[in-house]
């Protein structure tokens, strides 16, 4: 994929000269970086061998090129009304892909990749640049925003948010691991990685400036400009509250919401047991 970076790389640059970029050429760059996104040969992020997430920004850039290179299409049937750029029409699918999309709604972009045995229930978004492992559930409402890099065996449940980092293009998207459970109305944004195995109750909110509070380890988990918010491996994560502190906040008894780990998963415990117990 050299080849193919070396081409996006010098189209971006092109598109920012005087004289504008070669649309031809960078009709036909998009188009293979789509398809190579479609097929998971590409990724708008790779983890390392240390572990850590890097960005693939000259991906992001293609990305962003097809936008810039793009006209408004209309691919509208008899009910359904679709209007978006030629160059980021909905996923081409077939039945040999064995990726199950439930009817009522659902829309999955090109330049994603959805891998064998994901479920998809109505209805619920994948956009462009996302990538979304092998037997991962998509519920309803959710949403799997742009760029967004999610594991295997993911439980994404109704009405989840995993929010799109596109741009900047060396921002690092939102990360879920493998095995990992997000509860219902959950929202993960930012940047934010959550690792293997964690759990998310519902209605856990994670951004880049969010405290994590871990009750076990007696610690505090915060992003930083090089580092992103991440939740630990194999943590249980649940609402809650933390005082205001300040003479006005005491004085009203004030609080802001803030999650917190109560416990970590065992090898041999079910995610949603776990979940259960946690919350009594």
């Amino acid at each position: 994929m050299a080849d193919l970076q070396e081409r996006i790389e010098s189209l971006v640059a092109q598109s920012r000269s005087a004289s504008g970029v070669d649309r031809g050429a960078a009709n036909n760059a998009v188009a293979d970086l789509i398809r190579a996104l479609n097929a998971g040969q590409v990724r708008a992020a790779t983890r390392t061998e240390d572990g850590t997430w890097a960005t693939n920004a000259w991906v992001k850039e293609g990305i962003l090129l097809g936008f810039r290179i793009g006209r408004m299409a209309d691919y509208s049937s008899e009910r359904f009304p679709f209007y978006d750029k030629n160059t980021f029409p909905v996923k081409p699918l077939r039945k040999a892909d064995d990726v199950r999309i439930v009817p009522g709604g659902s829309s999955i972009r090109t330049g994603s990749h959805v891998a064998p045995g994901v479920v998809c229930m109505p209805p619920m978004y994948i956009n462009v640049g996302a990538y979304v492992d092998e037997e991962t559930m998509v519920d309803s409402h959710a949403l799997v925003g742009s760029c967004a890099q999610v594991g295997k065996r993911v439980h994404l449940s109704a009405s989840a948010q995993i929010g799109g980092v596109l741009e900047p293009v060396h921002a690092t998207p939102v990360v879920v691991e493998d095995d990992v459970f997000v509860g219902g109305g959950a929202g993960i944004y930012e940047g934010c990685v959550v690792r293997e195995g964690a759990v998310l109750a519902a209605g856990v909110t994670l951004t880049s400036s969010t405290r994590l509070y871990d009750l076990v380890e007696e610690t505090v988990h915060t992003a930083s400009e090089e580092v992103p918010l991440e939740v630990p491996t194999g943590a249980v994560v649940v609402p809650g509250s933390r005082a205001v502190d300040s003479d006005f906040g005491r004085a009203h008894g004030l609080s802001l919401s803030t999650p917190i780990i109560v416990k970590y998963r065992d090898a041999d415990t079910d995610a949603a047991t776990v979940l259960e117990e946690s919350l009594r």
